[in-house]
Formats: structure tokens, sequence, C-alpha cells
């Protein structure tokens, strides 16, 4: 599970094991170790909403994904599910979950065997 953060924008980005184990269980979770600290980041299905939603409370982020998005999601070629959340004060999150694809013109310097295959053959 991939996470970029840019000022009120969320982007997750998951492979194919990912979004299958995510189908499964409702759940995948991921952290980063900042030596003394951790940072925590992840996905929960979720009954009664009817879009993305987050939240961030002990070091641990946590997006939320309709329940009955994950198991078709894994079936189906959807890409990804977007949402701005109003979080007060006339402000938004951007939160977007996606899946991960093949880079195929850049130099790239991690394993991407278990990406999607890239729809339009162009990073």
């Amino acid at each position: 599970m991939k996470i970029r953060i840019k000022g009120n924008s969320v982007r997750v980005r998951l492979t194919r094991s990912e979004v299958d184990h995510f189908a499964e269980t409702g759940y995948l979770e991921e952290q980063t170790e900042f030596g003394n600290s951790h940072f925590i980041y992840a996905l929960q299905s979720k009954e009664g909403i009817p879009a993305l939603a987050a939240d961030f409370s002990g070091n641990k982020m946590t997006m939320y994904v309709p329940a009955n998005i994950p198991a078709a999601w894994a079936a189906n070629e959807t890409v990804g599910y977007e949402n701005n959340m109003d979080i007060g004060d006339a402000k938004q999150l951007y939160l977007l979950l996606e899946k991960d694809f093949k880079c195929i013109d850049a130099p790239v310097h991690e394993d991407q065997s278990d990406n999607f295959e890239n729809p339009h053959k162009v990073c």
C-alpha cells in the first residue's frame, strides 16, 4: 500500500494482492517507523457510509471504504474511488483510493510485479 499526502489530499494505491486481501478481510494496514515512533495507515471497510471517509488519531490515519466496494472492486475494472470529505470551517479533505498500475516508460526502482497492468501503457 502506498500513500501520498499533500495538503488536504490523501491518495492511497493498492497492488493486485492488496486489493484481493482487502476484499477478503475488509482491512489493510501498514506502518512507517521513525525510530522511537511510528505512523500507521490503514483501510477499513465500513457499513453505513456513502463515500470514502477518513480520520487521524493516535499516530494512525484510517481511510474508511463503503462496505459494498471492496469485493466488487477486486472483480471489476474500476480504477478507483474518490470523495471530498467535509472537515468543517468550509474545508474539505480530498480522498482517493486507486489500483496501482505498472509504470511503463519511466525508470522504476521498486518491484512492480504485483501491480495492475497499465491500461494506457504510459506513465
